[in-house]
């Protein structure tokens, strides 16, 4: 994905249904070849594997590139930090968060270091048979940015069965609403990382989002989560 594609898109559709469903799919981001090439970029020797049974966030392998990661995702976090700055301001003016994020992402992931946030959580997933991620959040710091992107690296039915990106919106005094992403290879979407203003019929209230991905039931999912800030 350059910043050719991403001007393509219609942004004001893209905040318009970000405001109502906190997610949008975009089909067909990445081409078929970019999505097969970004998925082998995790059989490079630098790349960092974490177990998802070490953390209890499920079972499979996150590779994770402590020497910074390869160049679409790199040029993808500052593209997508510049898009969203509208929704994310919107969002915590309307949710009263007393936060402002500065206009660049290196501007923001300074005030990241300074807060000790120097790990990064974007990573590509690797999950076969049996494996699964559990419901989570990326919001744990003092600087979260409240969205980001995933992407799918394989295709589904022909690489793996099963492995459904999966989230669920828990409403104040309602029941949790479950929301499966049907993904193909090479789409993308961008989610709420966690607390997201939804309008009722008395004005807004925060949903809290979590995401998952089912158990795959046969082949190998490869995936890519990308945050916009760093971890403690």
């Amino acid at each position: 994905m350059t910043m050719d594609v991403l001007a393509q898109l219609n942004w004001t559709d893209i905040e318009r249904q970000l405001d109502v469903d906190g997610y949008v799919v975009l089909p067909g981001l990445l081409p078929e070849d970019k999505a097969r090439q970004l998925a082998r970029t995790i059989m490079q020797p630098e790349v960092h594997r974490v177990r998802l049974e070490s953390c209890d966030l499920g079972r499979g392998e996150l590779c994770c590139f402590d020497n910074g990661m390869p160049a679409p995702l790199e040029s993808w976090r500052g593209a997508l930090y510049h898009r969203l700055l509208n929704v994310a301001h919107r969002w915590n003016d309307i949710l009263r968060i007393d936060q402002r994020y500065p206009a660049t992402l290196e501007a923001f992931l300074a005030h990241n270091r300074q807060a000790g946030q120097t790990r990064a959580q974007s990573h590509i997933s690797r999950l076969a048979s049996g494996d699964h991620v559990v419901l989570h959040q990326r919001n744990v710091g003092q600087h979260v940015f409240p969205l980001q992107l995933i992407a799918l690296l394989s295709e589904p039915q022909a690489d793996f069965e099963g492995g459904e990106f999966v989230m669920t919106e828990q409403r104040p005094r309602m029941q949790s609403r479950p929301i499966v992403l049907p993904l193909r290879l090479g789409d993308a979407a961008i989610i709420a990382t966690a607390q997201r203003p939804i309008k009722g019929a008395k004005g807004y209230y925060p949903g809290n989002l979590r995401h998952a991905i089912s158990r795959v039931r046969k082949g190998v999912r490869i995936g890519v989560e990308l945050t916009l800030h760093d971890a403690a």
